[in-house]
Protein backbone atom coordinates (compact mmCIF):
# COMPACT_ATOMS: atom_id res chain seq x y z
CA UNK A 1 0.00 0.00 0.00
CA UNK A 2 1.07 3.64 -0.90
CA UNK A 3 -0.37 6.34 1.02
CA UNK A 4 0.00 10.45 -0.63
CA UNK A 5 -1.58 13.25 1.75
CA UNK A 6 -2.09 16.35 -0.26
CA UNK A 7 -2.03 19.63 1.81
CA UNK A 8 -3.75 22.52 0.03
CA UNK A 9 -2.43 25.32 2.95
CA UNK A 10 -5.52 27.39 4.01
CA UNK A 11 -7.42 26.41 1.32
CA UNK A 12 -10.96 26.49 3.06
CA UNK A 13 -12.72 29.88 3.21
CA UNK A 14 -16.57 31.29 3.55
CA UNK A 15 -19.24 31.77 0.69
CA UNK A 16 -18.49 34.97 -1.29
CA UNK A 17 -20.37 37.36 -2.76
CA UNK A 18 -18.37 37.98 -6.34
CA UNK A 19 -18.92 33.81 -6.66
CA UNK A 20 -22.53 34.09 -6.61
CA UNK A 21 -22.48 32.33 -2.86
CA UNK A 22 -19.82 29.68 -3.14
CA UNK A 23 -16.38 29.29 -1.35
CA UNK A 24 -13.21 29.83 -3.73
CA UNK A 25 -13.15 25.90 -3.02
CA UNK A 26 -16.63 25.45 -4.66
CA UNK A 27 -16.15 27.82 -7.62
CA UNK A 28 -12.63 26.26 -9.05
CA UNK A 29 -13.13 24.13 -11.49
CA UNK A 30 -11.14 20.89 -9.76
CA UNK A 31 -12.57 17.41 -11.96
CA UNK A 32 -9.97 15.57 -10.14
CA UNK A 33 -10.48 15.99 -6.58
CA UNK A 34 -13.82 16.09 -7.46
CA UNK A 35 -13.87 12.89 -8.69
CA UNK A 36 -11.82 10.92 -6.03
CA UNK A 37 -14.19 12.77 -3.56
CA UNK A 38 -17.34 11.19 -5.05
CA UNK A 39 -15.51 7.92 -5.08
CA UNK A 40 -14.06 8.40 -1.61
CA UNK A 41 -15.12 8.95 1.74
CA UNK A 42 -15.46 12.84 2.92
CA UNK A 43 -15.23 13.82 6.77
CA UNK A 44 -14.02 16.50 8.81
CA UNK A 45 -10.76 16.62 10.94
CA UNK A 46 -9.93 19.18 13.94
CA UNK A 47 -6.52 19.72 13.42
CA UNK A 48 -6.23 22.32 16.05
CA UNK A 49 -6.75 21.47 19.38
CA UNK A 50 -9.08 24.43 21.48
CA UNK A 51 -6.47 26.57 23.04
CA UNK A 52 -3.90 26.18 20.68
CA UNK A 53 -3.55 29.05 18.14
CA UNK A 54 -4.71 28.32 14.41
CA UNK A 55 -1.17 27.98 12.87
CA UNK A 56 0.54 26.12 10.14
CA UNK A 57 2.62 24.75 12.46
CA UNK A 58 -0.19 23.04 15.07
CA UNK A 59 -2.50 22.19 12.06
CA UNK A 60 0.28 20.34 10.30
CA UNK A 61 1.57 18.26 13.23
CA UNK A 62 -1.66 17.14 13.46
CA UNK A 63 -2.58 15.74 10.13
CA UNK A 64 0.48 14.14 10.20
CA UNK A 65 -0.94 12.35 13.48
CA UNK A 66 1.59 13.89 16.35
CA UNK A 67 -0.38 15.36 18.81
CA UNK A 68 0.12 19.44 19.38
CA UNK A 69 -0.54 18.70 23.05
CA UNK A 70 2.21 16.50 23.28
CA UNK A 71 4.20 17.84 20.92
CA UNK A 72 4.26 21.77 19.69
CA UNK A 73 6.77 23.60 21.58
CA UNK A 74 6.73 27.05 18.97
CA UNK A 75 7.15 27.09 15.31
CA UNK A 76 10.69 28.62 14.67
CA UNK A 77 12.19 25.59 16.49
CA UNK A 78 10.66 23.01 13.64
CA UNK A 79 11.92 25.68 10.80
CA UNK A 80 15.48 25.35 12.31
CA UNK A 81 15.22 21.42 12.23
CA UNK A 82 14.32 21.46 8.23
CA UNK A 83 17.76 24.54 8.04
CA UNK A 84 19.66 21.86 9.35
CA UNK A 85 20.01 24.16 12.56
CA UNK A 86 20.33 22.15 15.60
CA UNK A 87 19.25 23.80 18.67
CA UNK A 88 21.29 23.49 22.09
CA UNK A 89 19.53 22.66 25.61
CA UNK A 90 19.84 26.89 26.22
CA UNK A 91 18.77 28.31 22.76
CA UNK A 92 15.46 29.74 21.54
CA UNK A 93 14.43 29.84 18.08
CA UNK A 94 12.17 32.69 16.81
CA UNK A 95 10.67 32.66 13.12
CA UNK A 96 12.44 36.30 11.64
CA UNK A 97 10.29 37.82 8.74
CA UNK A 98 11.42 40.18 6.85
CA UNK A 99 8.70 42.76 6.66
CA UNK A 100 7.45 46.27 4.88
CA UNK A 101 6.71 48.42 8.21
CA UNK A 102 5.39 51.86 7.65
CA UNK A 103 5.43 55.01 10.17
CA UNK A 104 2.00 56.95 10.35
CA UNK A 105 2.89 59.69 12.87
CA UNK A 106 4.14 57.75 16.22
CA UNK A 107 1.93 54.59 15.12
CA UNK A 108 3.69 51.43 13.25
CA UNK A 109 1.82 49.87 10.36
CA UNK A 110 1.94 46.63 9.46
CA UNK A 111 1.65 46.93 5.11
CA UNK A 112 3.40 43.52 4.30
CA UNK A 113 4.60 40.44 6.21
CA UNK A 114 6.30 39.38 3.05
CA UNK A 115 8.49 42.24 1.94
CA UNK A 116 6.40 42.23 -1.54
CA UNK A 117 6.90 37.74 -1.30
CA UNK A 118 10.85 39.19 -2.06
CA UNK A 119 12.86 36.58 -3.56
CA UNK A 120 14.88 34.31 -2.31
CA UNK A 121 18.14 35.69 -3.84
CA UNK A 122 17.33 39.23 -2.02
CA UNK A 123 16.37 38.51 1.17
CA UNK A 124 19.56 36.09 1.66
CA UNK A 125 21.91 39.43 0.76
CA UNK A 126 19.73 40.99 3.51
CA UNK A 127 20.13 38.45 6.43
CA UNK A 128 23.62 38.09 6.02
CA UNK A 129 24.07 41.87 6.46
CA UNK A 130 22.05 42.11 8.91
CA UNK A 131 23.82 38.99 10.78
CA UNK A 132 27.68 40.39 9.66
CA UNK A 133 26.41 44.03 11.63
CA UNK A 134 24.55 42.30 14.24
CA UNK A 135 25.49 38.59 15.42
CA UNK A 136 26.93 37.74 18.44
CA UNK A 137 27.55 34.82 20.69
CA UNK A 138 23.97 35.04 21.75
CA UNK A 139 22.06 36.09 18.51
CA UNK A 140 22.74 34.02 15.23
CA UNK A 141 20.87 35.07 12.48
CA UNK A 142 20.34 32.54 9.33
CA UNK A 143 18.78 33.22 5.61
CA UNK A 144 15.88 30.88 4.70
CA UNK A 145 13.08 31.03 1.68
CA UNK A 146 11.86 34.08 0.36
CA UNK A 147 10.85 36.23 3.37
CA UNK A 148 11.05 33.36 6.16
CA UNK A 149 14.13 33.62 8.28
CA UNK A 150 15.80 32.48 11.40
CA UNK A 151 16.59 34.23 14.56
CA UNK A 152 18.47 31.47 17.54
CA UNK A 153 18.71 33.25 21.10
CA UNK A 154 21.26 31.98 23.38
CA UNK A 155 20.88 31.35 27.21
CA UNK A 156 17.94 33.12 29.15
CA UNK A 157 14.64 33.37 27.04
CA UNK A 158 13.60 36.85 27.47
CA UNK A 159 9.88 37.50 28.45
CA UNK A 160 8.24 37.87 25.45
CA UNK A 161 5.37 37.25 23.77
CA UNK A 162 4.85 37.87 20.37
CA UNK A 163 2.30 37.90 17.69
CA UNK A 164 2.14 36.59 13.90
CA UNK A 165 2.53 39.42 11.42
CA UNK A 166 0.48 37.77 8.56
CA UNK A 167 -2.25 38.43 11.44
CA UNK A 168 -2.22 42.08 11.94
CA UNK A 169 -1.78 43.08 7.85
CA UNK A 170 -2.77 46.46 7.82
CA UNK A 171 -3.40 46.81 10.93
CA UNK A 172 -1.55 48.98 13.87
CA UNK A 173 1.48 46.87 15.15
CA UNK A 174 3.26 49.53 17.74
CA UNK A 175 2.26 47.88 21.21
CA UNK A 176 3.61 44.51 20.00
CA UNK A 177 7.09 46.59 18.21
CA UNK A 178 7.14 47.96 21.54
CA UNK A 179 7.58 44.84 23.00
CA UNK A 180 11.23 44.29 21.47
CA UNK A 181 12.38 47.36 22.89
CA UNK A 182 11.76 46.59 26.32
CA UNK A 183 14.38 43.51 25.84
CA UNK A 184 18.02 45.62 25.80
CA UNK A 185 19.75 42.47 23.13
CA UNK A 186 16.60 42.60 20.54
CA UNK A 187 16.19 46.34 21.17
CA UNK A 188 19.62 46.62 19.63
CA UNK A 189 18.97 43.98 16.85
CA UNK A 190 15.97 45.72 15.82
CA UNK A 191 17.36 49.11 15.48
CA UNK A 192 20.44 48.24 14.20
CA UNK A 193 19.13 45.89 11.21
CA UNK A 194 16.69 48.63 10.43
CA UNK A 195 19.92 50.98 9.71
CA UNK A 196 21.44 48.03 7.45
CA UNK A 197 18.32 47.53 5.81
CA UNK A 198 17.64 51.02 5.07
CA UNK A 199 21.13 51.50 3.49
CA UNK A 200 21.34 48.18 1.19
CA UNK A 201 21.30 47.99 -2.61
CA UNK A 202 18.89 45.31 -2.37
CA UNK A 203 16.21 47.65 -0.76
CA UNK A 204 17.21 50.65 -2.92
CA UNK A 205 16.52 48.42 -6.40
CA UNK A 206 13.06 47.09 -4.80
CA UNK A 207 12.04 51.04 -4.21
CA UNK A 208 13.42 51.83 -7.50
CA UNK A 209 11.46 49.67 -9.27
CA UNK A 210 7.90 50.23 -7.17
CA UNK A 211 7.86 47.21 -4.70
CA UNK A 212 7.43 47.16 -0.95
CA UNK A 213 11.26 47.08 0.78
CA UNK A 214 12.32 44.55 3.63
CA UNK A 215 12.81 47.79 6.05
CA UNK A 216 12.03 45.50 9.43
CA UNK A 217 12.47 42.35 10.90
CA UNK A 218 9.51 40.47 12.59
CA UNK A 219 10.58 38.37 15.46
CA UNK A 220 7.59 35.41 16.70
CA UNK A 221 6.81 31.55 16.47
CA UNK A 222 9.33 31.23 19.48
CA UNK A 223 10.20 28.01 20.81
CA UNK A 224 12.27 24.95 22.28
CA UNK A 225 13.61 21.68 20.24
CA UNK A 226 10.72 19.23 20.59
CA UNK A 227 11.14 15.25 20.95
CA UNK A 228 9.21 13.61 18.26
CA UNK A 229 9.08 9.91 17.45
CA UNK A 230 9.26 9.20 13.26
CA UNK A 231 6.63 7.73 11.57
CA UNK A 232 8.93 4.74 10.67
CA UNK A 233 8.40 3.81 14.52
CA UNK A 234 5.25 4.68 15.16
CA UNK A 235 3.68 3.14 11.88
CA UNK A 236 6.48 1.52 10.14
CA UNK A 237 6.35 3.73 6.94
CA UNK A 238 8.98 6.42 5.12
CA UNK A 239 9.14 8.38 2.69
CA UNK A 240 9.24 12.34 1.75
CA UNK A 241 7.53 15.57 2.89
CA UNK A 242 7.67 17.54 0.00
CA UNK A 243 7.49 21.95 0.53
CA UNK A 244 8.59 25.39 -0.15
CA UNK A 245 8.34 26.14 3.43
CA UNK A 246 10.25 25.48 5.94
CA UNK A 247 8.14 24.88 8.82
CA UNK A 248 6.70 22.08 6.76
CA UNK A 249 10.26 20.73 5.91
CA UNK A 250 11.25 20.74 9.65
CA UNK A 251 8.02 18.80 10.71
CA UNK A 252 9.25 16.31 8.06
CA UNK A 253 12.89 15.98 9.66
CA UNK A 254 11.73 15.34 13.30
CA UNK A 255 8.75 13.00 11.71
CA UNK A 256 12.06 10.83 10.04
CA UNK A 257 11.02 11.75 6.39
CA UNK A 258 13.23 12.71 3.29
CA UNK A 259 12.56 16.71 2.54
CA UNK A 260 14.06 17.26 -0.88
CA UNK A 261 14.47 20.45 -2.18
CA UNK A 262 13.08 21.57 -5.05
CA UNK A 263 14.79 24.05 -7.51
CA UNK A 264 12.12 26.64 -8.37
CA UNK A 265 9.54 26.15 -5.38
CA UNK A 266 8.34 29.42 -3.96
CA UNK A 267 5.61 29.01 -1.53
CA UNK A 268 3.83 30.54 -3.96
CA UNK A 269 1.33 29.95 -7.16
CA UNK A 270 4.30 30.18 -8.98
CA UNK A 271 5.94 27.61 -7.86
CA UNK A 272 7.77 24.29 -9.29
CA UNK A 273 4.80 22.14 -9.30
CA UNK A 274 6.47 19.71 -12.04
CA UNK A 275 9.71 19.25 -9.36
CA UNK A 276 7.38 18.41 -6.48
CA UNK A 277 5.60 15.50 -8.59
CA UNK A 278 8.44 14.16 -9.88
CA UNK A 279 10.04 14.33 -5.99
CA UNK A 280 6.42 12.44 -4.68
CA UNK A 281 6.60 10.02 -7.54
CA UNK A 282 10.49 9.50 -6.78
CA UNK A 283 9.12 8.82 -3.03
CA UNK A 284 6.61 6.87 -3.81
CA UNK A 285 8.93 4.33 -5.89
CA UNK A 286 11.33 3.35 -2.95
CA UNK A 287 8.90 4.62 -0.06
CA UNK A 288 5.42 4.22 1.42
CA UNK A 289 4.71 7.72 1.64
CA UNK A 290 4.59 10.90 -0.35
CA UNK A 291 3.43 14.00 1.55
CA UNK A 292 2.91 16.66 -0.73
CA UNK A 293 2.40 20.69 0.60
CA UNK A 294 1.41 23.76 -1.35
CA UNK A 295 1.16 27.31 0.00
CA UNK A 296 -0.25 28.90 -2.49
CA UNK A 297 -3.69 28.95 -1.30
CA UNK A 298 -2.57 30.18 1.96
CA UNK A 299 -0.41 33.38 0.84
CA UNK A 300 -3.56 34.14 -1.25
CA UNK A 301 -5.76 34.12 1.76
CA UNK A 302 -3.27 36.27 3.70
CA UNK A 303 -3.63 38.71 0.75
CA UNK A 304 -7.13 38.73 0.52
CA UNK A 305 -6.63 37.63 -3.13
CA UNK A 306 -9.87 36.19 -4.49
CA UNK A 307 -8.43 35.37 -8.15
CA UNK A 308 -5.03 34.00 -6.89
CA UNK A 309 -7.11 31.47 -4.37
CA UNK A 310 -9.02 30.38 -7.03
CA UNK A 311 -5.92 29.38 -9.66
CA UNK A 312 -4.08 28.11 -6.79
CA UNK A 313 -6.92 26.05 -6.10
CA UNK A 314 -6.81 24.95 -9.46
CA UNK A 315 -3.39 24.40 -9.99
CA UNK A 316 -3.40 22.14 -6.90
CA UNK A 317 -5.96 20.10 -8.83
CA UNK A 318 -4.06 20.30 -12.63
CA UNK A 319 -0.95 20.25 -11.64
CA UNK A 320 -0.35 17.98 -8.56
CA UNK A 321 -3.02 16.09 -7.89
CA UNK A 322 -3.94 14.49 -11.76
CA UNK A 323 -0.46 13.58 -12.55
CA UNK A 324 0.12 11.67 -9.01
CA UNK A 325 -3.34 9.57 -9.37
CA UNK A 326 -2.57 8.90 -13.17
CA UNK A 327 0.75 7.57 -12.27
CA UNK A 328 -0.32 6.01 -9.68
CA UNK A 329 -3.69 4.24 -11.40
CA UNK A 330 -0.66 3.44 -13.96
CA UNK A 331 1.35 1.23 -11.55
CA UNK A 332 -2.29 -1.08 -10.66
CA UNK A 333 -0.76 -1.11 -6.76
CA UNK A 334 -3.10 -0.55 -4.07
CA UNK A 335 -2.81 3.44 -2.67
CA UNK A 336 -4.64 5.23 -0.17
CA UNK A 337 -4.86 9.34 -1.22
CA UNK A 338 -5.93 11.74 1.39
CA UNK A 339 -6.26 15.33 -0.31
CA UNK A 340 -7.42 18.41 2.42
CA UNK A 341 -5.89 21.58 3.98
CA UNK A 342 -4.26 22.41 7.83
CA UNK A 343 -7.03 24.99 8.18
CA UNK A 344 -9.15 27.52 6.72
CA UNK A 345 -7.49 31.46 5.78
CA UNK A 346 -10.94 33.18 4.63
CA UNK A 347 -10.36 35.88 2.28
CA UNK A 348 -12.38 38.37 4.55
CA UNK A 349 -10.10 37.44 7.40
CA UNK A 350 -7.32 37.35 5.71
CA UNK A 351 -5.72 34.90 8.98
CA UNK A 352 -6.02 31.68 9.89
CA UNK A 353 -9.35 30.35 11.71
CA UNK A 354 -9.72 27.36 13.58
CA UNK A 355 -12.54 25.36 12.07
CA UNK A 356 -12.90 21.71 11.41
CA UNK A 357 -11.05 21.17 7.79
CA UNK A 358 -12.69 18.94 5.21
CA UNK A 359 -10.66 15.67 3.92
CA UNK A 360 -11.47 14.24 1.52
CA UNK A 361 -9.79 10.05 1.62
CA UNK A 362 -9.63 7.59 -1.89
CA UNK A 363 -9.04 4.71 -1.47
CA UNK A 364 -7.66 2.29 -4.74
CA UNK A 365 -9.62 -0.19 -3.39
CA UNK A 366 -12.91 1.48 -3.06
CA UNK A 367 -14.84 2.61 0.14
CA UNK A 368 -17.51 1.45 2.12
CA UNK A 369 -19.05 4.63 2.80
CA UNK A 370 -18.53 7.24 -0.81
CA UNK A 371 -19.78 10.28 -0.37
CA UNK A 372 -20.96 10.87 -3.95
CA UNK A 373 -20.61 14.72 -3.82
CA UNK A 374 -17.97 16.71 -5.00
CA UNK A 375 -15.68 17.61 -2.33
CA UNK A 376 -15.81 21.03 -0.61
CA UNK A 377 -16.35 22.22 2.90
CA UNK A 378 -20.29 21.91 3.28
CA UNK A 379 -20.49 18.35 1.36
CA UNK A 380 -17.48 17.07 3.93
CA UNK A 381 -19.94 18.57 6.90
CA UNK A 382 -22.78 16.92 5.14
CA UNK A 383 -21.23 13.87 4.96
CA UNK A 384 -19.74 13.42 8.62
CA UNK A 385 -23.15 14.12 9.50
CA UNK A 386 -24.89 11.79 7.61
CA UNK A 387 -22.29 9.20 8.67
CA UNK A 388 -23.22 10.07 12.64
CA UNK A 389 -19.27 11.51 12.60
CA UNK A 390 -17.94 14.01 14.71
CA UNK A 391 -14.83 16.07 14.15
CA UNK A 392 -11.43 13.50 14.20
CA UNK A 393 -8.27 14.53 15.82
CA UNK A 394 -5.86 14.68 13.47
CA UNK A 395 -4.15 12.04 15.21
CA UNK A 396 -7.37 9.48 14.96
CA UNK A 397 -7.68 10.49 10.99
CA UNK A 398 -3.93 9.72 10.53
CA UNK A 399 -4.62 6.65 12.26
CA UNK A 400 -6.81 5.56 10.09
CA UNK A 401 -5.49 6.87 6.80
CA UNK A 402 -2.57 4.40 7.40
CA UNK A 403 -4.09 1.67 9.08
CA UNK A 404 -7.70 2.08 7.66
CA UNK A 405 -11.12 1.55 9.25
Amino acid sequence: MKYILIIGDGMGDEPIADLDGKTPLEAAVTPVMDRLARAGEQMLVRTVPAGYPPGSDVANLSLLGYEPEKYYTGRAPLEAASMGVDLGVDELAYRCNLVTLEQENDRVIMRDYSAGHITTPESTALITAIEERCGTGRLRLYPGISYRHLLVVKGEPPALTTVPPHDHLDKDVTDFYAKYLQVDYLKTLMEESTTVLADHPVNKERIRQGKNPANSIWLWGEGKSPSMRPLSERFGINGALISAVDLLKGIGVYAGLAVPEIEGATGYIDTNYTGKVKAALAALAIGDIAIVHIEGPDEAGHQGSLADKVQAIEDLDAKIIAPILHEMEKTGEDFRMVVCMDHYTPLSMRTHVDWPVPVLLYDSRGVARASGRSYSEVNAGKSAEENGLSPASGALFFERFIRGA
